[in-house]
């Protein structure tokens, strides 16, 4: 049978998926990671797995740690939500009731903060922190040997960059396979869900993901995270389900915040911020918004005002440009690394832990002496640009500074006839439903591959 060494570098969602997946299928594998503990890198409040995403971490983690990984989510959306920046509801899809009752296979929310911790949960023996890659080399032996600014170097058959968006590894393997801005640039902040906060939002906003575009192209969506269970891991009534003694025995509640809270993000492009934007600090950000959204409802400004200055930081939003095909060879990427996207279509992390799942599979097929470790590595790239650039390119066309939003004078028309569009569909159902059908066929939902 044949044997194999892979060196991930980056600990981020897709790496620590990909490293349970190697650990459960007899691989070896060690994850070097450059943020120095274990707590560090904690930045980010809400992501929304799809049921591509689900089935990754189903298939890659050992079955106690994914049931962990249920009993951390929060209580999943139940509607999706198009709103006016005076709080009228253009669009709203859901009847209100749970995604499904198959644990894999629906939609599911869950802190990056959590996800993180739980995806280190298990990899204590192969995760490196304080590691800093610098480069690679290839050897005479077909082996490959990562260096890092510290001094030490890790030498094993495969290296998987798994590096993010400004992926060291892409740079030296694909120096042609850019990444670019999007003309966006977005502010994210946390509230507190309170009786206070509560009252602020709408039924529907409560139980559901909302969007809200408004004039100048500017851009706002709001995540309510409210988890069934509390700090000590203990199950709140009325809120779901869970397994106390899963959360209470697991060592990541120790490095988790668990208190239920409103993420907002809000957008704008570049052209209508100001040029230091991505400089400025919690207060100036959170200022900023609220000067930029003075028309807004009380409510919705509310929210802003009521945000946690420490928690708003400013995101560049970028998105890779598609390269052509290369040559399968023993270094190979996955997730942002290779094919970072706007969040248009919410499935950067959903992609990331696909690419996880499939490449565990094919090189168990090559430990199985089914493949040879090039071919193996081949397929995986092959697929994976065919549905990873596919999702590049859909989040561009959802989020980017060049839509008729953005333009002047334009800009109110087509945000007019966008809104005038989606209050006809909310207002035909067999037309809302198919529209339901096929955001839930593109997230995964049925889907096998």
């Amino acid at each position: 049978m044949p044997t194999i060494k892979v060196i991930v570098i980056g600990a981020g969602t897709g790496g620590l998926c990909l490293a349970h997946g190697f650990k459960r299928a007899g691989i070896e594998v060690a994850v070097y990671e450059r943020d120095r503990t274990r707590g560090d890198g904690l930045q980010g409040y809400r992501v929304g797995i799809s049921p591509d995403g689900s089935r990754a971490l189903h298939d890659c983690l050992p079955p106690e740690l994914y049931e962990t990984f249920l009993a951390t989510c929060a209580r999943p959306p139940r509607y999706s939500n198009i709103l006016t920046e005076k709080l009228t509801e253009v669009l709203s899809m859901g009847d209100g009731s749970p995604p499904g009752d198959d644990p894999v296979d629906s939609e599911k929310s869950v802190s990056r903060m959590t996800l993180r911790q739980v995806l280190l949960t298990g990899l204590e023996d192969v995760v490196h922190f304080d590691k800093v890659f610098r480069r690679y080399e290839r050897n005479a032996d077909g082996t490959v040997t990562a260096f890092f600014e510290d001094g030490t170097q890790a030498t094993g058959d495969l290296l998987v960059g798994a590096d993010g968006t400004n992926s060291r590894v892409r740079r030296q393997y694909l120096p042609h396979a850019v990444v670019e801005d999007s003309g966006l640039i977005g502010i994210t902040g946390k509230i507190a869900l309170t009786a206070e906060t509560r009252q602020l939002i709408t039924p529907k906003m409560l139980h559901g993901v909302s969007m809200v575009f408004a004039p100048k192209g500017y851009f706002c969506v709001y995540h309510v995270m409210e988890f069934p269970w509390d700090e000590r891991g203990r199950p709140k009534m009325g809120i779901g389900a869970t397994d106390a003694r899963l959360i209470s025995a697991w060592p990541g509640l120790t490095f988790d915040n668990t208190r239920d809270y409103i993420m907002w993000g809000w957008a704008a492009a570049a052209r209508r911020l100001p040029s230091d934007v991505l400089d400025l600090k919690g207060p100036d950000l959170q200022r900023l918004v609220l000067e930029r959204t003075a028309g807004w409802h009380p409510n919705l400004r509310r929210l802003f005002e009521l945000a946690d200055p420490g928690s708003c930081f400013p995101i560049n939003i970028r998105t890779s440009v598609p390269p052509g095909p290369w040559p399968a060879g023993n270094v190979t990427m996955l997730g942002d690394a290779i094919h970072t996207m706007t969040p248009g279509r919410g499935v950067g992390a959903n992609t990331a832990l696909r690419d996880a799942r499939l490449l565990t599979r094919n090189l168990a097929a090559f430990r199985d002496g089914k493949a040879m470790l090039l071919e193996a590595v081949g397929g995986y790239e092959s697929r994976m640009r065919e549905y990873g650039f596919d999702a590049v390119r859909e989040s561009r066309k959802q989020m980017t500074a060049d839509g008729p939003v953005h333009w002047p004078v334009i800009g109110r028309l087509a945000l007019a006839g966008m809104r005038t569009a989606m209050r006809t569909i909310n207002h035909l159902p067999p037309v809302k439903r198919k529209m339901e059908q096929s955001q839930a066929a593109y997230r995964g939902e049925g889907r096998e591959d």
